[in-house]
């Protein structure tokens, strides 16, 4: 199947690879020239400009961008229907605010262009492991777009088979779903980005409350120097709290178990405030998503190990480097 990626970026970039080696005909398009060209020894087709990227696909397009949520999204977006005809699709598969995709959706289908939201978790892992997809949008498209999905997802893999699951969608099991129409792709994504502050913080206060039992202002027979790299380890291996997000904890503490390369500088890439804005509009309590956030904004003004632990995390499963100290 033919598609236009827009957005070649840690994501974006392994996204068409991913297609590519599927077989899947890629047609790319980067402000940066580099990632493009590097793209096209790979298999892609590398266009200089987005009228390039609609000019080389033949109807009907399919055009994904991959971009930072905002405003060079929207202008993307903008410039692509302006070229497009009846029954083209767009496809975001950045981390969008779902209301966003409801206006822009109504915008295109107004003009008979298709919009789908694609909330994407993989991180830089996803090349390897492939992308949970969670899809907004009508069915028709979404059907009709299942090879590119199918192709980007994980697959059944070796995950042990929901006991139940015989009469239900099969795509779950392989990585993606159809969530609901425009915009719920968005907010199914946004929802797993506030669940993920909530378990990365809980990681990282209890490795915070393990390192300072040494403290000496505790009672002598109470401190305990305890080896936090092979506490991850062991949890690793039968505990409850198994996880990919233990696993890059466990991978940082054997590399570094002070991990002095981190400020423990937490930025928020925004999905966290929505979660927390849809629970006040929906009037859900969400005390730990709600605290979790709350922390990331503390970070950037002290800083504890826990939140170096966070750090660890986030460059493990996104590559998010720290900002700059200050």
């Amino acid at each position: 199947m033919q598609i236009g990626v827009v957005g070649l970026g840690r994501m974006g970039g392994n996204i068409v690879r991913r297609l590519t080696r599927a077989g899947h005909d890629c047609v790319v398009y980067d402000a940066n020239p580099a990632p493009g060209a590097a793209l096209a020894k790979e298999g892609a087709t590398a266009a200089q400009s987005l009228a390039a990227v609609v000019k080389a696909l033949t109807p009907p397009r399919t055009v994904w961008v991959m971009l930072p949520a905002g405003k060079i999204t929207e202008d993307t977006i903008a410039e692509l229907a302006g070229m497009m005809q009846p029954g083209d699709v767009v496809i975001d598969g950045g981390n969008t605010n779902f209301k966003d995709d409801v206006r822009r959706g109504k915008e295109l289908a107004s003009k008979g262009i298709k919009y789908l939201d694609v909330g994407t978790s993989g991180g830089v892992w996803g090349l390897a492991r492939g992308y949970c997809l969670m899809i907004g949008g009508d069915t028709e498209v979404v059907n009709r777009l299942d090879p590119i999905f199918s192709a980007l997802a994980p697959g059944l893999g070796s995950i042990e088979r929901t006991e139940g699951r015989e009469q239900l969608d099969a795509r779950a099991e392989r990585g993606y779903i159809h969530a609901g129409p425009v915009g719920a792709g968005h907010f199914v994504k946004m929802i797993h980005n506030g669940i993920e502050y909530g378990m990365m913080q809980a990681f990282a206060e209890g490795f915070d409350i393990m390192r300072n039992r040494a403290s000496e202002k505790l009672p002598a027979d109470e401190r305990f120097d305890l080896n936090l790299a092979d506490i991850a380890e062991v949890w690793r291996r039968g505990s409850v709290v198994t996880s990919w997000l233990l696993d890059l904890t466990a991978s940082a503490l054997a590399k570094d178990a002070k991990l002095e390369q981190f400020s423990g500088h937490v930025e928020d890439s925004g999905e966290g405030r929505w979660t927390i804005e849809a629970a006040i509009e929906e009037a859900v309590p969400a005390d730990v998503l709600a605290a979790s956030l709350f922390v990331r904004f503390r970070s950037r003004q002290q800083h504890t190990f826990a939140e170096k632990v966070l750090s660890a995390m986030r460059l493990g499963f996104g590559g998010h480097v720290e900002a700059p100290k200050k």
